[in-house]
């Protein structure tokens, strides 16, 4: 089926390479603005069932803390913001738009059924390839001035340390840790890039069964996204057993993932294109882009909205929009500063935006992954374990600046921490109506469980510089998710050569070379450790303890990512 469907998206490209007619041509602008209005009339509001579990959760922590009165900060809902104007695309640009369009309209003609999916693409393309050229052309607006903000989020924005390429050795795609196993017995997954969809379709089918557990048609991505990395998967063995499977049963699913896959192969022919410009001379780019809130969340959606399925009843569902756009916050936060090097065109923290507002994302970042570790947030959604399950693959590969950037010198205070006060929130409405972000104090259990407290005598006997800090979150943890039942050993072994390491090492001299092996070490325990997760026992409680030290623990190694300090647009752009 992919290869039939190959054929003709080749034929129908050839044969619309034709000088662009005046009326073809859609302005980025316009482009950008339709997008907008499209996701904003297919976005499903928050259910009954939802907020029914929502309230529940809320109960159970207020039950935990005495009355308390907490600040809030507003998080606009980025689909009703002013968007910034672009350039159309060149004559390249729209070559590259007709080639797009060809292979968009084999696929409708084949499964019309998702013709939205295929206009969110259609558009984020246009936008996308005017956005790259307004970056080149138009100079940058104005920055914000650097006036202090007051709020408790800005208050405690970190300084980022200054970083070079040779910092960056640990993304090369061909190098470590890609190469870790996921599956210790299935061949197929010997890489972090294929783990992650079918761990997460696990930990979603666990309760609800909608048979994607071992499919691999929604991850098509992976071969347009990471074809660079042959030496890692076996691309021949796995790509015929794809067209095998889809051959016998191709799903609206399976045409989904060709539309992503299509979004993916464009947008990195775009990406290369303008930086390939770049490095021969023929343009500068600046260390800024034209993405505000509004740009970047609309861009992001088709990278990302399709690498987890949802059931089509919940595919729009503002909850499940969140959960992606964040999930893809997180991996920014992670890649920022390897992206200032680079010259990533989507990376919002390097966009025309307040610092108010990268930080109210970065928070909202850290309420989510507090919000995913409470059971309630389970029950009503099929894809809801998206971002417990980023946040820990992303630490035990190595790929997150948790361990690399986050080792900061010294520890901040704990007491009246806006961090560790931030509330669980699924932040549901960032797209659309904004959501509110509170601040107050938070609840912690009276006496840990059984499992939990094995944990923290551990730390006690072994690492006692940091079991006070590590006990205090596991209360906090626990009120948030109710008594821990995980694996001891296994967790233990992950969280000792990772969250608690780098406490350690915040509170020792500072040392580069400390964090960068604390940082390579989370992939050799990651490659050692990550198959129990997958234990339908135990897998998801020490995943959402993992996440919790990972994302959402004192000292906030996830909010030390949050910081850049761009430098020249040079290296390695090929795996920008």
């Amino acid at each position: 089926m992919i290869s039939r469907l190959e054929g003709a998206v080749s034929k129908a490209s050839a044969d619309t390479l034709l000088p662009a007619q005046p009326g073809d041509r859609l302005r980025s602008t316009e482009a950008a603005d339709a997008l907008a209005r499209l996701l904003a009339e297919r976005v499903q509001g928050t259910t009954e069932p939802y907020r029914i579990w929502q309230n529940a959760a809320q109960q159970r922590l207020d039950a935990l803390r005495p009355p308390h009165s907490g600040t809030t900060l507003r998080v606009e809902g980025a689909l009703h913001l002013a968007r910034p104007a672009f350039l159309p695309p060149d004559e390249e640009g729209h070559a590259r738009l007709r080639r797009l369009d060809a292979g968009l309209r084999v696929i409708e003609a084949a499964f019309p059924q998702v013709s939205a999916d295929i206009e969110v693409c259609r558009l984020s393309c246009a936008m996308l390839e005017g956005a790259w050229r307004t970056r080149a052309f138009v100079p940058p607006r104005v920055a914000e001035r650097a006036a202090a903000c007051a709020c408790p989020l800005c208050r405690r924005l970190p300084t980022p340390p200054a970083r070079t390429l040779d910092d960056y050795g640990w993304r090369q795609s061909a190098g470590r840790p890609l190469a870790t196993k996921t599956w210790p017995y299935r061949r197929e997954l010997d890489s972090v890039l294929t783990g992650g969809w079918s761990w997460t379709r696990q930990m979603n089918d666990l309760e609800r069964d909608l048979g994607h557990r071992h499919r691999f048609e929604d991850d098509i991505l992976v071969f347009h996204e990471y074809k660079r990395v042959i030496d890692t998967i076996d691309t021949t063995r796995l790509t015929q057993h794809v067209e095998d499977r889809l051959a016998e049963d191709f799903s609206t699913n399976g045409a989904r993932a060709l539309v992503s896959g299509l979004f993916a192969a464009h947008k990195r022919s775009v990406d290369e294109h303008w930086l390939q410009q770049h490095d021969s001379g023929t343009v500068t780019l600046p260390q800024t882009n034209p993405l505000g809130q509004s740009g970047y969340s609309l861009l992001q959606m088709l990278d990302c909205l399709f690498w987890h399925v949802a059931p089509d009843s919940e595919l729009w569902q503002e909850e499940n929009l969140a959960s992606l756009l964040l999930c893809r916050a997180i991996d920014d936060m992670a890649d920022v500063r390897a992206d200032a090097l680079t010259g990533e065109i989507s990376n919002f923290w390097l966009a025309d935006m307040p610092t108010h507002t990268k930080a109210l994302y970065a928070a909202c970042a850290i309420a989510i992954v507090k919000y995913g570790c409470m059971p309630e947030a389970h029950a009503p959604m099929w894809n809801t374990w998206l971002m417990t399950t980023t946040i820990v693959w992303m630490g035990l590969t190595g790929r997150h600046a948790l361990w690399f950037d986050g080792i900061t010198e010294g520890l901040p205070p704990a007491e009246d921490c806006a961090l560790c006060d931030l509330q669980p929130n699924s932040c549901s409405g960032i797209l659309t109506d904004g959501t509110d972000l509170t601040i107050a104090p938070r609840p912690t259990v009276p006496a840990l469980s059984a499992r939990a407290a094995e944990l923290s005598g551990r730390c006690r006997t072994q690492h006692s510089r940091a079991w006070s800090l590590f006990d205090a979150e596991l209360h906090a943890f626990e009120a948030i998710h109710g008594p821990w039942s995980g694996n001891v050993d296994s967790t233990w072994e992950i969280l000792r050569r990772t969250y608690i390491a780098a406490v350690e090492a915040s509170v020792a001299a500072p040392s580069k070379a400390r964090a960068r092996q604390i940082q390579q070490d989370a992939g050799v325990v990651g490659s050692e450790m990550f198959h129990t997760l997958h234990d339908p026992r135990t897998g998801r409680e020490d995943t959402a303890l993992l996440a919790y030290m990972f994302g959402a623990a004192h000292p906030h190694f996830l909010w030390n990512a949050t910081g850049y300090r761009p430098t020249s647009v040079a290296g390695d752009w090929l795996d920008g």
